[in-house]
């Protein structure tokens, strides 16, 4: 028999190692812009604004609650010289607040936001932004004639990873994306006797949100259609759906997002992002444990981030808004953007609805 012959193979050039790209994934903060900023609805999402306000250096004057204890707290725990308030219209009314975070959910929220660019202030508003897509452009249109600005906390932006992936994309790393694939399979019956029970497309609207805005951020180009499904986990202990699942269709390009909710076991969190240059992924046991890789012609690479989603991505929503206004700009997460976001988001439930493939922006309204 033939001695089989021994061959060392050179290593692709992918294999080699290079040092990854130095990109501005951090939280930017204003130059000197220190306004009065007033936070209104005090619920347990709250404090983490909070914290990032602190730690960033922030000036909070004011918190609101109906729930006069809730706001109590916060203001013992954060900023003890804050005014406590009961109702969201005294606060609106003192002159030295410019800025208001509204972390209300979404229909408590309306009648808010209206008030608050009325009343001359910037608006923070929690995500989901709106409902009705014809309230949310009526409200930005409200923004621009009044001067201010009106931005949305679409947080996971700033989360390291993202933020990475996305300024990598923006930069031309990785040339023309052809495809975005994210997955996340943790465990979502946390929810469990909380008013998120209610809601019945828990997982493609409430949480699915951050990963719809990801993608427009990823794959910058319209989408054709959109075909999504839900179903319940045999296992799950919470009322909505915890499976779903999300095909997007672009002229030359694809996404999907795969959302397992009922993972007891292994969770993992991943993201993998092509291009006609170079590839990107994020992994990790959850959003805030991730590694991101480059893969480019160059060689592969990974950058060592710093931060974490929770704090650093209520941290970047704030101070973009803060640095916009600075610099009389539109803030990059405007309402006028995130209601692309939403367009998509709803056309994704309207398809888990309909049993069928749906054209974004043919759904104004939140479905159900």
């Amino acid at each position: 028999m033939a001695k089989k012959l021994s061959v060392r193979r050179k290593p692709p050039a992918a294999e080699a190692r290079f040092r990854a790209p130095r990109l501005p994934y951090r939280p930017r903060d204003p130059k000197r812009y220190r306004p009065a900023i007033g936070l209104v609805a005090c619920g347990g999402i709250a404090r983490h604004h909070l914290a990032a306000y602190r730690a960033a250096g922030y000036r909070v004057v004011a918190l609101c609650d109906a729930v006069l204890s809730r706001a109590r707290r916060l203001k013992r725990d954060f900023f003890p010289e804050a005014k406590v308030y009961g109702d969201y219209r005294d606060l609106l009314a003192r002159d030295d607040v410019e800025v208001v975070d509204l972390a209300a959910h979404p229909k408590t929220r309306e009648k808010m936001i209206e008030a608050s660019l009325a009343a001359g202030k910037h608006v923070l508003s929690q995500k989901p932004f709106v409902l009705d897509l014809a309230f949310g452009r009526r409200m930005v249109a409200l923004a621009d004639t009044q001067g201010v600005k009106l931005a949305v906390n679409q947080n996971g932006r700033w989360a390291p990873h993202f933020s990475y992936l996305r300024h990598a994309v923006r930069s031309g790393l990785i040339g023309d994306v052809a495809a975005a694939h994210m997955v996340v399979h943790w465990d979502h019956n946390i929810v469990r006797g909380t008013e998120f029970e209610n809601i019945k497309h828990l997982i493609l609207y409430d949480f699915a949100i951050h990963w719809f805005d990801m993608v427009r951020c990823l794959v910058d180009r319209p989408p054709k259609r959109v075909h999504a499904s839900i179903a319940r986990s045999s296992t799950q202990e919470v009322r909505p759906a915890l499976l779903g699942q999300v095909a997007i269709e672009y002229d030359g390009a694809q996404a999907t997002l795969v959302f397992d909710g009922d993972t007891r076991f292994a969770p993992l969190d991943h993201t993998y992002v092509t291009g006609s240059r170079g590839t990107l992924t994020s992994s990790g046991p959850d959003l805030k444990r991730q590694k991101v890789t480059v893969v480019t012609a160059a060689g592969r690479a990974s950058p060592r981030l710093t931060g974490r989603w929770f704090d650093d991505g209520f941290h970047g929503t704030m101070g973009e808004l803060l640095t916009s206004i600075e610099e009389d700009r539109e803030p990059s997460n405007s309402a006028r953007d995130n209601l692309e976001s939403l367009a998509l988001c709803f056309a994704a439930v309207a398809s888990a609805e309909r049993h069928k493939p749906v054209v974004p922006g043919t759904v104004r309204k939140m479905p159900a």
